[in-house]
């Protein structure tokens, strides 16, 4: 069987270790086999790929944030402001002292560390927005070679390979992921996008999330409206909604959400971060931009999208829990738990509404 066709193979299969040992026999034996080259960045590339849109969390009190916001904002229009319902109140859940629900679903933005820039100094937690597990992923995957890193960045030509299009994408992608090398993948961004006139949202895109990784969030906004000027698309959308998070600008968030839907309607992930967002604006009485409902009936579209959705009946019954409905709640828990035996928030929330 020929190598390359085997090596293909394998990467479809997602068995990327031996994909990329035949791909370094092929380039052993031919250096300048670019089809091999490329293949090879790939599957180190999606060997240590990590889904940056949920696992990033919001460093709201990063010292390195100059994006100043209203000391005081009209109410409904922030989220810093919003008070934590009491622990034991009807139809609440006891939250840990970051505000994570004790028995509820680890999700983005939950555990933003509370105190001043002075108190997060003297954590383990990164003053920048770079995912340091991203880094450390690539750090192992290029120690275990055993002839050092793929790809000496540092004699990279990146002029040369932002001119052809074919290569340009994945070795953006071996930079920003498998090496964490922000600048320079921003770098080849950029020159990218000049070379192709600006007419290419993707590398927008891209460059948005490098100025985010930098901390540039108004940097990064701009990339994502022009983005979408050009193409829509889901991530674009998700994306800019997580900056308005960030700059706590929840009514602009949920306005590109909303606008999202109308152009991809019944969308799972749009709907989920809809939920969430509406969510979280409804734990202040005083927020008219809350709509627990509204959390309900996005949550409920994503189950008609896709049935087995086990985390969105495990959301729906925390939902109504918190309005009182606690037969319901189990109902959603027990259909949670039958979709999805290993999940362990199903079982917690159980375990939870048992010992009321």
């Amino acid at each position: 069987m020929d190598p390359m066709y085997l090596a293909l193979s394998l990467f479809r299969r997602r068995r990327y270790d031996k994909c990329v040992d035949i791909c370094t026999s092929i380039l052993d034996k031919q250096p300048l086999d670019q089809a091999a080259w490329c293949l090879k960045m790939r599957a180190l590339t999606e060997r240590v790929y990590v889904d940056d849109i949920e696992s990033e969390e919001i460093s709201e009190t990063d010292f390195l944030d100059d994006n100043a916001v209203a000391t005081a904002p009209r109410p409904g229009t922030s989220m810093k402001t919003a008070e934590q319902p009491k622990t034991g109140a009807l139809g609440s859940r006891p939250r840990t002292a970051t505000g994570r629900p004790i028995s509820g679903v680890a999700r983005p933005g939950t555990q933003t560390r509370p105190g001043s820039a002075l108190d997060r100094l003297r954590t383990a937690r990164p003053v920048t927005g770079q995912s340091a597990r991203a880094i450390r992923l690539g750090t192992a995957a290029m120690l275990s070679q055993k002839d050092g890193p793929f790809i000496q960045v540092s004699r990279l030509n990146i002029s040369k390979y932002a001119k052809n299009s074919s290569l340009s994408k994945p070795l953006f992608e071996y930079l920003f992921y498998h090496e964490g090398d922000v600048r320079n993948a921003m770098e080849l961004a950029v020159q990218a996008t000049q070379f192709c006139e600006f007419k290419d949202w993707w590398w927008k895109v891209q460059l948005a999330k490098c100025y985010i990784a930098l901390n540039l969030i108004r940097e990064a906004e701009q990339q994502l409206r022009s983005a979408l000027n050009q193409q829509y698309h889901v991530e674009t959308f998700i994306r800019l909604t997580r900056i308005y998070i960030r700059l706590d600008q929840p009514l602009s968030a949920t306005e590109i959400s909303k606008s999202g839907l109308d152009i991809f309607p019944k969308d799972v992930s749009i709907m989920t971060e809809l939920a969430r967002l509406s969510e979280a604006l409804n734990d202040t009485p005083s927020s008219a931009a809350g709509d627990v409902e509204l959390a309900i009936q996005c949550l409920t579209l994503c189950l008609s999208s896709d049935s087995t959705h086990a985390s969105a009946f495990n959301n729906l019954a925390v939902l109504h829990h918190k309005m009182g409905r606690i037969n319901l709640a189990k109902a959603y828990l027990t259909s949670a738990k039958e979709l999805e035996p290993n999940l362990a928030e199903p079982q917690a929330n159980m375990e939870f509404l048992q010992n009321e």
